[in-house]
């Protein structure tokens, strides 16, 4: 790889996580044996096990997922620099949902043993919060945002995520989700996918969530970002303490803009994407972006032992 190309990391959120996830990595890196057993500790519980063999319904639960898949997306990049130190560093990195809180750790903003403790409360946040007002998700395929708005105007729901050209995310009460569904069926929207979630993500309906992170975040020291983290809710970058504990209050309530945190890494001239954790949804996204762009993922053991020669 050039010594000119500028390379971006980027992290996973929920949905991406399998069971069987980081087995492979486990059984061949000494980093990963290290992070998977801090983990358990730091949760007091086998979070290894769960990620290794299931089962995937508990796997799924968000208060399980969100740390599982934080503690797989840095057990991958700990794993590829153990295998490759030449790794090219990020000259910026981001994270969707959850995967803001991974893109912080390698940011140097707090430790994992801060950032898996910091997933699994918000993921038992945002479950109870699901709880306390019921909702859900639906991924809509084919249209545009100003359609969107508009459906969601008309029905009370929140667009919560901008992911890329043609996919866009409705969250929201569950019978008003009903109807925005309804309703962009109406307006010729070709396809409309209801998520597998525990709660309306990203909406107001996520205050609960987000008056109980205000307290953790409060009691926890952070770094200033040693490498500038896009911001899922400002497609900008985060540079102090105060803006990126202010981000993490953001998100729980607000549109995730992951179609614009790209396009704003692009024209910083970021060309190479690393895609870093379980799955490959961000890399199909980002190409649907842009297809200039060059992407790579790390999420598994034969990605880790192909990086170096991919890298090059």
């Amino acid at each position: 790889m050039s010594a000119l190309t500028k390379t971006a990391y980027v992290f996973p959120g929920q949905g991406s996580q399998w069971a069987g996830m980081g087995r492979d990595l486990y059984t061949e890196f000494a980093s990963a044996r290290t992070i998977f057993d801090r983990a358990d500790e730091v949760l007091g519980f086998p979070l290894s096990r769960l990620c290794f063999e299931g089962p995937e319904d508990e796997l799924r639960q968000t208060i399980n997922a969100q740390p599982a898949i934080l503690t797989v997306s840095y057990t991958c990049l700990q794993s590829a620099r153990e295998v490759n130190p030449g790794l090219p560093p990020p000259v910026l990195v981001a994270g969707h949902s959850l995967g803001e809180y991974t893109a912080l750790a390698v940011a140097g903003v707090f430790d994992f043993d801060t950032a898996v403790y910091l997933a699994r409360e918000r993921g038992r946040l945002m479950h109870e919060a699901g709880k306390i007002y019921p909702g859900s998700m639906v991924a809509i395929i084919g249209a545009d945002e100003d359609l969107l708005d508009e459906v969601c105007r008309q029905t009370d729901t929140c667009l919560a995520n901008v992911n890329c050209p043609g996919q866009l995310v409705i969250s929201g009460d569950r019978e008003k989700v009903t109807q925005a569904m309804n309703l962009a069926r109406n307006k010729g929207v070709p396809r409309v996918i209801p998520l597998p979630v525990s709660g309306a993500f990203h909406t107001p309906l996520m205050q609960p969530a987000y008056d109980g992170m205000t307290r953790i975040l409060a009691s926890l020291p952070f770094q200033e970002p040693v490498i500038p983290a896009i911001a899922n809710t400002t497609a900008r970058p985060l540079t102090t303490t105060e803006s990126v504990k202010a981000e993490l209050l953001s998100q729980l309530c607000n549109c995730v803009q992951w179609q614009r945190s790209i396009e704003y890494m692009i024209t910083q001239g970021v060309s190479t994407f690393i895609e870093i954790g379980p799955g490959k949804v961000l890399t199909g996204l980002i190409r649907r972006i842009n297809k200039k762009v060059r992407t790579l993922n790390i999420g598994d053991a034969e990605a880790v032992r192909s990086i170096h020669s991919e890298a090059q």
